[in-house]
């Protein structure tokens, strides 16, 4: 798939079929979050790849979002801050979540190329989701992901104009200041 459309077709999805994804297909597209740029090329980023249906359900449940019991497989990104905080200090923290929208953008462009689908879960208890796949205390929870095919394809939603969210040169300039030709 062009990466371009890779781009404009990813989505959240929330109904899933019933038909179990290879696993291999879901690793590969784990394997693509350790191409993101890690900061001083300290990898944070763990993954857990769950397919327990009891799991799931406590997962489900730690998000407060039902349809995560559909999914055949749940994908959970952690992070491992030590080394990157003990490198940066305070910045560290921000450096590793950083790193892991870049990882997790790569996970669903490849979710997407695959041909499979997800939804960025970001909403629900830690504590709950720690207790569930018994991930310590110093290990932070960036997000998790139900994988599965979609159950029916949505129509395309029409997303923001980039004229509302793109300035130049500083903050609300919504003009580029266009060269000036030179006399010669």
């Amino acid at each position: 798939m062009q990466l371009d459309k890779a781009i404009q077709n990813r989505h959240s999805t929330r109904k899933f079929k019933d038909k179990k994804p290879d696993w291999r297909d879901i690793i590969e597209c784990v394997d693509a979050m350790r191409h993101a740029p890690m900061a001083g090329n300290n990898f944070s980023l763990k993954f857990i790849l769950v397919d327990d249906e009891k799991t799931i359900q406590k997962l489900a449940d730690a998000a407060q979002q039902d349809f995560i019991k559909q999914a055949k497989y749940v994908v959970v990104v952690c992070t491992d801050s030590s080394r990157t905080i003990n490198a940066y200090e305070k910045r560290g923290e921000i450096y590793c979540r950083q790193q892991a929208g870049a990882a997790i953008q790569n996970f669903l462009l490849k979710i997407e190329d695959k041909g499979l689908a997800t939804c960025w879960i970001g909403h629900f208890v830690d504590r709950l989701v720690k207790e569930a796949l018994k991930i310590p205390n110093d290990i932070n929870v960036e997000a998790f992901f139900p994988v599965g095919y979609e159950f029916k394809l949505r129509t395309r939603q029409a997303k923001i104009d980039l004229d509302n969210v793109l300035y130049f040169h500083k903050f609300k300039n919504k003009k580029m200041n266009v060269p000036q030709k030179l006399d010669i």
